[in-house]
């Protein structure tokens, strides 16, 4: 992957809405992952000023390099919140094209542009223009599976600028469902001269690195797996009940100081236990904790009770 491109490490934290927040993305950073993108945030929102959106936009330098990732279908709309978001200097500025969400899709947002690549392509092209930070684009395979398109999209993708393609082996009318089909990802890098990012279905570290050498891709990112086992950036992939115990408290006291709410919170950080045995009792014991304090020493009280 050449520079500016280079990453400390092929294995990146793939944007997921409602959990790759700041908190999150600097743990993930600290644990070994090479590049962390930003959940997807609204252009709209951006060129409207509302608040909580442009706390979306808050990284640390220790983050770095910092990804952050737009959605939207206005091309003008799309090219000002970039040139507004450039203005904070992160290393990449990302455009979602792949979100298969029906909330997103019904704006001819997110997947929806899959099916779109003359506005996709006024979308890049203005961003591009727009802003000197590196632009990044987010897709899926196609829209379906007798509508493989990937190729020629991310062809045109970097024909109007873009800098990095990540491919994700699913389609639109997939959703989540179903298998990522990674000869799409390995014949869209084959396709490109920019660095390409696969993505879809990587469970461990060990198959992260197989898909790694069976593609050729320059990186891949990790989504729901990261959720449970934020180690598996790690050369080992997993950890110890205590340094678990001790990465939920971190984040917690992150995500604290930001003012997130403790309802999800409790949710995000029961699951770091999942491949614990008695984990659904643990799990049980964080979710019914009504405040931070309580959050908290639950926690302590899990890392005492199993080492004594």
């Amino acid at each position: 992957m050449p520079a500016p491109f280079s990453l400390t490490s092929p294995l990146a934290l793939a944007p997921l809405a409602g959990y790759s927040d700041a908190p999150f993305r600097l743990l993930c950073r600290r644990l070994g992952a090479g590049l962390c993108v930003s959940e997807m945030i609204s252009a709209h929102a951006i060129v409207h000023g509302q608040r909580k959106t442009l706390e979306m936009l808050d990284f640390s330098e220790e983050e770095r390099p910092v990804s952050l990732q737009l959605f939207g279908a206005d091309p003008g709309v799309m090219a000002e919140a970039a040139a507004m978001v450039g203005a904070l200097s992160p290393d990449f500025i990302d455009l979602n094209m792949g979100c298969p969400v029906k909330k997103v899709t019904k704006k001819g947002a997110g997947a929806a542009l899959m099916a779109n690549p003359t506005l996709a392509e006024d979308i890049i092209r203005r961003v591009c223009r727009a802003t000197p930070i590196a632009v990044t684009v987010k897709i899926r395979a196609g829209v379906n599976a007798t509508h493989i398109t990937a190729v020629d999209f991310a062809k045109m993708a970097e024909a109007q600028g873009a800098k990095m393609v990540a491919a994700h082996g699913r389609t639109w009318a997939q959703g989540f469902s179903g298998l990522a089909d990674w000869s799409v990802v390995a014949a869209v890098k084959k396709a490109l001269t920019i660095p390409v990012i696969g993505n879809g279905d990587i469970a461990s570290r060990d198959q992260a690195f197989q898909r790694l050498a069976e593609s050729g891709c320059d990186a891949v990112m990790i989504g729901r797996a990261a959720l449970k086992n934020p180690f598996i950036f790690r050369e080992f992939g997993h950890a110890p009940l205590a340094e678990i115990v001790d990465f939920a408290l971190r984040h917690l006291d992150l995500a604290l100081r930001r003012g997130q709410n403790i309802a999800p919170l409790r949710t995000r950080l029961a699951a770091y236990f999942h491949d614990f045995r008695g984990s659904g009792e643990i799990r049980r014991q964080l979710v019914s904790r009504a405040t931070a304090v309580e959050l908290r020493a639950a926690l302590m009280a899990i890392a005492a009770c199993r080492t004594s």
